[in-house]
């Protein structure tokens, strides 16, 4: 193959190549089965088939074409089952699951080669990635000898092919290829003899780079090109135990995935370089170790899972216990359940609340304004408009009129209103229905007490019957809803002023409760 033909890989092109029937674009993960043998391990084989697919994006499958007894420094046996067995596996499969790609690895001997053959040419998978496992990284043969006429008939059936290099030279019946230059050129007539892209593979080679190329004698790489190289840095380790399986089904995921060659071959070669250069912290084994397949997700991403809405607030209502036990055990909340609450008391309750209500309304009105879903815009809205039309006037009814806006506001009241306008000021929605929470959920959690402990005589009982409202139980639903997204949807550091706003509006409401009784100035205060 002349120089000429060749270029190296610089960056990642937005050109698709040619696929031979790959899906362009697939929704959701791309479904991945490997065709391959065990590595109890967990290097190499299908072992490592399914982290490579998992890292990669995909969904991985897994049928067994044979179980391998090997570790770190070698093969010791291996066992073929049945090819009924496998052709069984295949068939269940694919009579089940739409299959995206396919990856092929060790097969062992001519059956195993001809059932899986003839069950792709059943099925026609849309895309075909063979890695021609012939020579194991400790020198292992893994197929027998007689089975290699018949691996090359399985070439044709593939769209891509990822020998290394002794496997590369095998399918050529030529000697191993011992420079880059060499590699390429017995890719290129290994390509145009079967007539499948290959891969080819510099790291076998000395030196300090590692290429690797996508060779294809057709020309249907873009611009007409036979070669594209793809430029790599060689990572000093030992630990290279299964590089080739979770390549080749690396690729497999990527081409899927995306439907670009090129661009796949260059994320699954930064992947790779990423896992081998992480393999020696693993310490598994003491001969070739394997790669760490996931080491880039953790490192990016965490071992830490998301909690779900309902459980970041329920850590939240276990953490606000204590206020919730203080609520239950105020004497006002008591006396009001019991009917023997002084209706001086109830009264003066009822007027802080008044005020209360028409700051609480303005808070509700802005959370609405900076509500990011009409859903959430009008129920913070309908809450608003609530506050003032039916709750101050169910106040009126108890109160006389000129009582309503005219007592003066308690400390708690005024504490409780500051730490709401102040939420409100800062217009951060997510803290803003964090703060106003309590409103619905903790006043709901004691009304639900209070209402237990009604009855026709009881001289609070239409009150107490507010607390039984389907339709404040409904919003009460609502709002924990919204706030529990929120808290999902949230960074850490809102999170935590979240339940900072929650916990201190908590501590309002039990101090509003607890204020008829606690205020010297009126009868029946605290003995």
């Amino acid at each position: 193959m002349s120089a000429d033909a060749a270029r190296v890989f610089p960056d990642v092109s937005p050109v698709v190549p040619s696929t031979a029937g790959v899906h362009p674009e697939v929704s959701g993960p791309v479904r991945v089965l490997s065709i391959a043998g065990t590595d109890p391990t967990g290097g190499a084989g299908i072992q490592a088939d399914l982290k490579s697919i998992a890292a990669n994006g995909g969904f991985g499958m897994a049928v067994v074409t044979a179980l391998v007894a090997q570790n770190t420094r070698g093969v010791r046996g291996v066992h073929v089952p049945p090819v009924t067995f496998l052709r069984e596996q295949l068939d269940a499969v694919s009579d089940d699951v739409v299959i995206d790609a396919v990856k092929i690895g060790m097969l062992g001997d001519a059956a195993v080669i001809d059932t899986v053959t003839r069950w792709l040419d059943a099925v026609k998978p849309p895309l075909v990635v063979l890695d021609p496992v012939m020579i194991a990284t400790s020198g292992d043969r893994l197929l027998a000898a007689d089975a290699e006429a018949a691996l090359r008939g399985l070439l044709s059936r593939a769209h891509l092919i990822t020998p290394n290099i002794p496997e590369l030279a095998i399918l050529a019946e030529e000697p191993a290829a011992t420079t880059w230059t060499d590699v390429l050129a017995q890719a290129g007539r290994v390509s145009e003899r079967y007539a499948v892209r290959v891969l080819a593979k510099g790291g076998h080679l000395e030196g300090e780079t590692a290429p690797d190329a996508l060779v294809d004698a057709s020309g249907s790489i873009p611009d007409g090109l036979r070669v594209v190289e793809f430029a790599g840095a060689r990572i000093p380790t030992d630990n290279t135990h299964g590089t080739g399986c979770s390549l080749s089904a690396a690729l497999a995921t990527r081409i899927a995935a995306g439907g670009d060659w090129l661009e796949a071959i260059a994320e699954v070669k930064r992947w790779l370089t990423e896992s081998i250069g992480h393999a020696d912290s693993l310490h598994v084994g003491t001969g070739h170790g394997p790669i760490s397949h996931f080491a880039g997700l953790w490192s990016r991403g965490g071992l830490t899972t998301e909690r779900t809405a309902e459980e970041h607030l329920d850590l939240w209502w276990r953490a606000i216990a204590p206020i919730r036990h203080r609520a239950n055990t105020l004497p006002f909340v008591e006396r009001l359940g019991a009917g023997t609450l002084d209706r001086d008391a109830f009264t003066w309750y009822l007027a802080q609340d008044a005020l209360y209500l028409r700051d609480y309304s303005r808070v509700l009105a802005e959370a609405s304004r900076l509500a990011p879903t009409p859903e959430e815009q009008a129920f913070w809205a309908a809450g608003a408009n609530g506050a003032i039309a039916a709750e101050l006037q169910l106040h009126q009814g108890w109160l006389p009129e000129d009582e309503v806006f005219n007592t003066p506001p308690a400390p708690a009241t005024i504490a409780y209103v500051d730490h709401l306008l102040a939420a409100a000021a800062r217009g951060d929605y997510a803290v803003i229905i964090a703060a106003v929470l309590p409103c619905y959920w903790l006043y709901q959690d004691i009304g639900s007490r209070l209402v237990a402990q009604s009855h026709p005589e009881h001289p609070y009982a239409s009150w107490l019957e507010t607390y039984a409202d389907e339709a404040f139980a409904r919003s009460t639903r609502s709002a924990i809803g919204f706030v529990g997204e929120a808290v999902r949807r949230a960074d850490p550091d809102t999170r935590a002023r979240m339940f900072e706003a929650f916990e201190r509006a908590s501590a309002h409401e039990v101090a509003f409760f607890a204020a008829p009784l606690e205020a010297r100035a009126l009868p029946g205060h605290a003995e």
